[in-house]
């Protein structure tokens, strides 16, 4: 479990997140959600380091991350996958080796033990007989799906994904969803999920911490979105029509 407590971070004279508190759960897919310049983004950099706040704690596991010297932190790295937003392969590697590429980092497995296990994870991502092909003869889905295998080769405990339905549509942004579901719950991984997917939101927010304006607005899973009485919340889920017609038959199905 990832437990951010009272944290607050600033750059020059303008506080961007104010004393946030909030709690990931292992096995569930949790979401980060909030209107563009909310803070979502800077509270995400912060859980994997990328920033630092000036007050509070960021807990892996009981360990805090703000106490860490870079020895310890470089540990914490080893346990940590991290999905791109544009997924971020690199274009002269193979679907395998960019699979490869943290084993090769991170580890001392001989060839033959990484390419193994780069293979098992492709083929966990449904991507089995894709290794040799190069990033850009595949679609925008397959190689969010490399990013994927890439991003679990090395077995994590904590799992962070920035956008990862950017620019895929519908279809191919559920079949996202659902393997990054999947594999949270086969693998007992503390899943983050920056997203402004309303879809994701409402298919797979086990655990969804809202953030306005810096502060944490709401917290709670897809089923209490509908609930919910918070007018922040429901303007920023149910902007569109399309949203809204959603909330209204969840309602009347709940009232007969």
């Amino acid at each position: 479990m990832i437990e951010v407590k009272n944290v607050t971070k600033s750059f020059d004279d303008r506080t961007v997140l104010h004393n946030v508190s909030a709690k990931f759960f292992p096995g569930k897919t949790n979401l980060i959600i909030g209107q563009s310049g909310s803070g979502k983004t800077v509270l995400m950099k912060s859980l994997v380091g990328l920033l630092r706040p000036e007050e509070g704690q960021i807990l892996f596991d009981g360990r805090d991350m703000m106490r860490m010297n870079i020895s310890e932190q470089k540990e914490l790295r080893k346990e940590i996958g991290m999905l791109f937003q544009g997924s971020a392969l690199f274009d002269s590697e193979t679907v395998l080796g960019n699979v490869m590429f943290p084993l090769r980092m991170f580890t001392e497995q001989s060839y033959d033990e990484m390419r193994a296990r780069a293979l098992f994870c492709l083929e966990r991502v449904n991507l089995k007989g894709a290794e040799d092909k190069f990033p850009s003869e595949i679609s925008g889905g397959m190689q969010k799906r490399v990013a994927i295998a890439r991003a679990i080769a090395l077995n994590p405990r904590y799992l962070f994904c920035d956008e990862p339905n950017s620019g895929l549509d519908p279809k191919t942004s559920i079949l996202i969803d659902e393997l990054l579901r999947d594999i949270t719950r086969e693998y007992n991984i503390t899943t983050v999920i920056n997203t402004h997917d309303m879809n994701s939101v409402l298919g797979i927010g086990e655990n969804i911490v809202f953030i306005n304006k810096g502060h944490r607005e709401w917290v709670g899973c897809s089923a209490e979105v509908y609930t919910s009485t918070n007018e922040t919340l429901n303007d920023f889920v149910f902007a569109t029509r399309l949203f809204r017609e959603v909330k209204e038959a969840h309602q009347l199905r709940a009232k007969n």
